[in-house]
């Protein structure tokens, strides 16, 4: 009963995240929709600034909260709305409070009184221990796997909390910048006049985003290269 008790709060989010999903909440931040209903929406927000904000950040929280793949949807939304620097200090202040509370529950199921972890997953640990901060920055630097799943591992590595908010708010600003100018450059480039092609999407409000985003995301692999290639010359 202690166990299921420990693990009732990580069990409960992730059960609202397939609640989400399964609702299709994310569909209604489709960019194709977002652009139909754009006049409507920041007309909302001209009319309601601090309640939009707050609605804003309270959808994109509870979505990393509960661990539901593809928020970047939700931040591209709010470029597109509030602009790629307010839009990235509002998806900040998510980030931060989704994952602190994916992080916090995570650690409480993983906490003491459960069975003895497997050689392996021990060595996995003793790793993580010996290096905290360098593998918990490059964890969150480099996207590898979903936000809300590294989330989990480093709360069953055990990174301490303030580590893991401080390498969250630096590591996740910069990709959500990235997105976030990704929204805005969109936004930018379908409110001019003309019509839709593709060659209007190329233009250095849009590039530039999207070849950060292709940096960030290739580092992974550019790392692991390097690393075989100095471990052969030794």
């Amino acid at each position: 009963m202690t166990r299921w008790r420990a693990i009732l709060p990580l069990c409960l989010l992730l059960a609202a995240g397939a609640a989400l999903l399964a609702g299709g909440v994310l569909d209604r931040f489709d960019p194709h929709r977002l652009l139909a209903d754009e006049g409507m929406l920041r007309s909302g927000i001209a009319a309601n600034p601090v309640l939009a904000r707050f609605a804003y950040v309270g959808v994109l929280t509870l979505a990393i909260a509960t661990g539901v793949p593809g928020t970047i949807v939700i931040v591209l939304a709010g470029g597109l709305l509030f602009g790629a620097l307010e839009g990235t200090a509002l998806s900040s202040v998510a980030l931060v409070l989704g994952s602190l509370l994916l992080y916090l529950a995570s650690r409480y199921a993983f906490g003491p009184g459960g069975r003895e972890p497997p050689a392996f997953a021990r060595k996995l640990r003793e790793g993580y221990a010996a290096h905290p901060v360098t593998y918990t920055l490059a964890l969150r630097f480099v996207p590898i796997v979903p936000l809300g799943a590294m989330t989990v591992a480093l709360a069953w590595l055990r990174c301490p909390l303030w580590l893991f908010l401080g390498a969250t708010w630096l590591g996740g600003t910069v990709s959500l910048f990235v997105e976030s100018s990704v929204g805005a450059g969109l936004a930018a480039t379908l409110a001019s006049d003309g019509p839709v092609t593709a060659g209007r999407f190329l233009d250095g409000r849009i590039l530039l985003p999207l070849g950060a985003f292709a940096v960030l995301t290739i580092l992974p692999l550019a790392i692991r290269t390097i690393r075989s290639r100095l471990r052969r010359d030794d």
